[in-house]
């Protein structure tokens, strides 16, 4: 993968929620040593043409967490998995994993691996970005060594949602949910649904009921999902 496609994934991390604005990136001048965070840090794979790891390692979780709601069980993996989403789109075609905690020492550590700074205004560090790609997962130009790529991860499953709707609140109105709360959604009533991959969407959809169930019947599939095969 060219080297800008890394540098771009890297300078999604400015608009990072980690508790100040602000941010700069830049290539980690310093990448022999390894965060003392990267124990803990935020990790996801990125599976397409070609696959990826990404891991954000935090100095301060606690800042991150005070800013976004911490106190409502939102977790850090939550807080920074668009973060990650934005980083990926920057590769090219593919699915991102859910971001989970994980010790990322080895990614920090391997050679191959593109390593970067986020420092806040006052020059002082707030975390680590690495990202490698998968060697083996090059793309060669031919349709059938994507499929057959993809084919060997086919029986790995993934989260399928389906979105009818949604809204933004303050952390006061979600304080105040209590049942019978009414929510008002972005969406109109007929609307299609949305059918999200792993949080990408990649169809709509009409809500329906087979034998008492839910379910969705889908009436367009997207380019995005097209570009996977």
């Amino acid at each position: 993968m060219p080297q800008n496609a890394y540098t771009a994934a890297a300078q999604t991390l400015t608009h990072a929620p980690l508790g100040i604005g602000g941010l700069t990136v830049s290539p980690d001048a310093e990448a022999a040593a390894v965060p003392t965070t990267a124990g803990n840090a935020v990790v996801a794979t990125f599976i397409g043409s070609p696959s990826a790891e990404l891991a954000i390692a935090v100095r301060d979780p606690e800042v991150v967490l005070a800013e976004t709601g911490g106190q409502l069980g939102v977790g850090l993996a939550d807080v920074l998995q668009p973060t990650l989403a934005a980083a990926a789109e920057q590769l090219g075609s593919g699915v991102l994993g859910d971001a989970r905690i994980e010790d990322a020492t080895h990614l920090f550590a391997d050679a191959s691996a593109h390593r970067f700074t986020v420092t806040d205004p006052a020059g002082q560090q707030v975390a680590w970005f690495a990202i490698r790609g998968d060697a083996r997962t090059a793309p060669t130009g031919a349709a059938t060594d994507v499929a057959g790529r993809l084919g060997r991860i086919s029986n790995v499953e993934m989260a399928l949602t389906v979105e009818i709707g949604r809204t933004r609140m303050s952390v006061r109105d979600v304080l105040a949910v209590e049942p019978g709360t009414v929510i008002e959604l972005d969406r109109s009533a007929g609307s299609p649904a949305d059918i999200l991959l792993n949080g990408r969407l990649i169809a709509h959809g009409e809500i329906v009921v087979v034998d008492q169930d839910y379910a969705v019947r889908v009436t367009q599939i997207l380019d995005t999902a097209d570009a996977l095969v």
